[in-house]
């Protein structure tokens, strides 16, 4: 099995510290505090923070972008020269669309309006890749995601920070998406569809 490349999308800098649009981030962030694996890499062209590491014994880079969500392809981009390379980077990122508590492994969709991921399909001209979406929206008493309408409301949301008791629910669901990423890299993603989905 080719190297794996797991990519948390976030806005870079403390301002955006634990904001629901950093969701992604901040699960590659806790993976790699749980891991032992070496400490980041700072790299500046392109900005990001990178380490080489294993993952469940496989060869694995993990990558934070740091540039603003909308140039996120470039860090990836960095890591990943062609078709094959993009089939093996799963892309970790908030979704609106899922409630927060919940996450969703897929292959190969369009971005959803989500500008990190778009960034990342036009670097690596391909929508082959693996993603882990992490539900930020409030659950409705039903269990599904009460997402904010209007333009204005969605910024407002996704740029505010998690509160404590969220933080903790995150939580859950970042070591839900660990287990994932070990079903990925050494059984691939359509294992881990079966298993989490």
């Amino acid at each position: 099995m080719a190297e794996h490349v797991i990519v948390g999308l976030g806005n870079p800098t403390e301002e955006y510290n634990k904001t629901r649009h950093n969701a992604g981030r901040m699960c590659v962030e806790r993976l790699h505090e749980v891991s032992d694996a070496p400490e980041w890499r700072v790299e500046k062209k392109p900005p990001m923070h990178w380490i080489k590491t294993t993952l469940n014994g496989k060869k694995t880079t993990l990558v934070l972008p740091d540039t603003f969500m909308n140039s996120s392809g470039r860090a990836v981009a960095h890591f990943v020269k062609d078709k094959k390379g993009a089939g093996n980077t799963v892309v970790i990122y908030d979704d609106l669309d899922l409630p927060l508590g919940s996450m969703k492994i897929s292959h190969g969709r369009s971005s959803g309006g989500h500008n990190g991921v778009e960034s990342v399909i036009k670097a690596l001209k391909t929508k082959d890749f693996v993603r882990i979406r992490i539900g930020v929206s409030p659950k409705t008493t039903k269990g599904t995601a009460k997402k904010p309408t209007g333009e204005e409301r969605v910024l407002k949301f996704l740029l505010g920070k998690f509160t404590p008791p969220e933080l903790l629910v995150l939580k859950k669901v970042c070591k839900q998406a660990h287990e994932a990423l070990e079903v990925i890299v050494s059984e691939g993603y359509q294992a881990a569809m079966t298993k989490f989905n």
